[in-house]
């Protein structure tokens, strides 16, 4: 099986601080993996340079077999489908739906002179269909809620049939009902076998949705563990991403942590 992501002892500095601290990571074509941790982790980073828009500092960072540093960063960018609240602002709020999700196939956000097909415009209304926003197709950008507009952006990633799936946070600012939505929604992906490796990155276990088979843990910019989900997501290792003694659970293939609370002992003296 091969290797859609391979970094090396990748870190990754902006001035003084040190966002990413010699991070090791493979992931196959077949897996699909969540990455944990809180916010100042190196999450986000570690997309940017998964995704060809961020280079390492040091280290080595292997990307769909190419190496960054190599190779034309946009011939690479359009095998990678990427979501992130970055992009999803740079979407002119007037743009149709189906504007949005075919303009991939070009890598613009915005549609201008450029041409598509009938093929074109079919794989953009699938897309769409799948993801069960079809009925939005000549809706504006702007006037989609929340949860609609993170269905679309994942439609527009997969426009161009991508090696490698990033997803940044997909069900931040989502209500309760969004975000089981959206969780449903990415579990059929992940269970798909013709849907491409997958990474999404989230602060919390309850948005990992089932069928995702890996996990990465970060903390500040390092590496806590990484491996398979049942082996990686455990008490300690997330007690220890998140400075916290953690309570974690695994229940009808979802996960729930919360904090432990300290016993009291009788008579309510500590």
């Amino acid at each position: 099986m091969a290797a859609v992501l391979e970094f090396a002892e990748v870190t990754v500095r902006k001035g003084r601080a040190t966002l990413l601290d010699s991070v090791d990571w493979t992931v196959e074509e077949d897996e699909r993996w969540v990455v944990l941790g809180p916010n100042g982790a190196g999450k986000t980073t570690l997309l940017q340079v998964a995704s060809a828009q961020l280079h390492p500092t040091t280290g080595v960072a292997g990307i769909l077999e190419e190496v960054l540093g190599t190779v034309d960063v946009f011939e690479l960018r359009p095998r990678i489908g990427l979501t992130s609240a970055a992009l999803a602002e740079r979407v002119p709020r007037g743009e149709l739906v189906r504007d949005v999700v075919v303009s991939a196939g070009y890598g613009v956000v915005g549609r201008w002179r450029e041409e598509y097909d009938e093929q074109d415009h079919a794989r953009a209304a699938e897309l769409l269909e799948e993801l069960g926003v079809k009925h939005l197709a000549d809706r504006t950008f702007g006037t989609l809620s929340e949860g609609e507009r993170k269905r679309v952006q994942i439609a527009r990633a997969l426009m161009t049939d991508p090696e490698l799936l990033l997803l940044d946070e997909p069900a931040a600012g989502l209500d309760l009902g969004g975000r089981e939505d959206l969780v449903s929604t990415l579990s059929v992906l992940a269970h798909d076998a013709d849907s491409p490796a997958t990474v999404l990155v989230s602060h919390h276990v309850e948005e990992i949705p089932p069928g995702f088979t890996h996990a990465l843990l970060l903390k500040q910019g390092r590496v806590v563990a990484a491996g398979l989900l049942d082996h990686v997501l455990t008490e300690e290792h997330l007690s220890e991403t998140f400075g916290m003694p953690l309570v974690l659970q695994h229940v009808a293939g979802r996960w729930n942590a919360r904090r432990r609370q300290r016993r009291t002992p009788v008579g309510g003296v500590d």
